[in-house]
């Protein structure tokens, strides 16, 4: 194999050996193993003992909590199938590339999480008069823009008290896996990934809006460093294939036969539900409604299927979603300095044999 001058820097490859995306070809799951849905770790694992942890409930509330793992696992027990993507899938795709972890377009994965409603313990505490927002913290800890922090995010109070959101003790019906919040890690349905707090030691609600790292200076729609910018929130529409054929090993470019091909993936959105995706062939010049199967849930991707006769030579293959709201997906990113919220359709370098 032929070395070739990389753009990646060192530090960005260990972004990557740490954090991983989710094989396409796994797209083909409903519900995504949890060995295969994506990654993304911003500091360290914490090792947590589960007999001694307690999440701690306070704030603006009329009675603090201290719950143990059993207090939560004995409240009401719910499932659901959620789609989760990071904010910056996408991002390497961009030019010029922000520099950070460097997703293409796998970081994503639709499991079942199992918990408690968020609404209940919120309840539960008695949420007081004046209250706007509640933070969530957790015991990962590092240091980012020069700041030492634990990775704590705020939802608005009417968000947190949405009946879907969850405090979630299991994925795919198992315990959750340590580099996926062991033991209590907080799900909120259509939200970006950074929303999902994991490792949660204590929530808070609280009367002023938070600004801290995370929320007033990361994950934000800016051109500059200057510019207050838009917060990322809810996840666009997108849609991803499952790559057809065979893959070239270092390229991954695809080689199939020539002949009746059936294309399949997923589409999700945080916007509402995808009513509509369309395939194309040919690089996006001409588009094609594929068929849609039922969502495992409201928040979780739906799956595609579209009959293609492929002929032999270079094809381009893309897909893209509509959701309720009418959004669709654009064929082209709109570029800003944290490589957030790309989700320009999916673009699939295939040779027909």
């Amino acid at each position: 194999m032929e070395a070739v001058e990389s753009a990646v820097s060192r530090e960005e490859l260990q972004l990557a050996a740490r954090n991983h995306g989710m094989p396409l070809e796994a797209l083909r799951y409903p519900i995504t193993p949890a060995g295969l849905h994506y990654l993304l770790i911003h500091y360290d694992i914490p090792v947590v003992d589960s007999v001694t942890w307690r999440l701690e409930v306070g704030g603006n509330v009329r009675t603090p909590l201290a719950l143990s793992l059993d207090d939560v696992r004995a409240r009401p027990r719910v499932s659901l199938a959620v789609t989760l993507e990071c904010a910056g899938n996408g991002r390497a795709l961009l030019e010029p590339r922000p520099i950070s972890q460097p997703w293409l377009v796998e970081a994503v994965g639709n499991a079942e999480w199992t918990g408690t409603p968020l609404r209940g313990v919120l309840e539960g505490a008695g949420v007081g008069d004046r209250s706007v927002e509640v933070l969530f913290t957790g015991l990962d800890r590092g240091v980012e823009g020069d700041v030492e922090q634990d990775f704590e995010r705020s939802l608005p109070l009417d968000e947190a008290m949405r009946e879907e959101v969850l405090l979630a003790y299991e994925m795919n019906g198992q315990p959750l896996p340590p580099q996926h919040g062991f033991p209590l890690r907080l799900i909120v349905p259509g939200w970006y990934g950074m929303t999902h707090v994991k490792w949660l030691k204590r929530i808070t609600v609280l009367t002023q809006p938070f600004d801290g790292y995370q929320q007033a200076r990361s994950y934000r729609l800016r051109r500059d460093e200057e510019e207050p910018g838009e917060p990322v929130t809810r996840m666009p529409p997108r849609s991803l294939m499952v790559p057809p054929g065979i893959p070239d090993f270092l390229t991954r470019k695809r080689f199939l036969e020539s002949g009746p091909c059936v294309l399949s993936g997923r589409a999700w959105s945080g916007g509402g539900e995808v009513v509509r995706v369309e395939v194309s062939p040919d690089g996006g010049r001409t588009w094609s409604d594929a068929g849609l199967e039922q969502p495992l849930s409201p928040f979780g991707w739906r799956g595609w299927n579209f009959e293609w006769d492929a002929q032999p030579g270079e094809h381009e293959l893309s897909s893209r979603a509509t959701d309720a709201t009418g959004a669709s997906q654009p064929l082209e990113p709109a570029w800003n300095l944290g490589g957030y919220a790309n989700n320009a359709a999916q673009r699939i370098s295939v040779v027909v044999r």
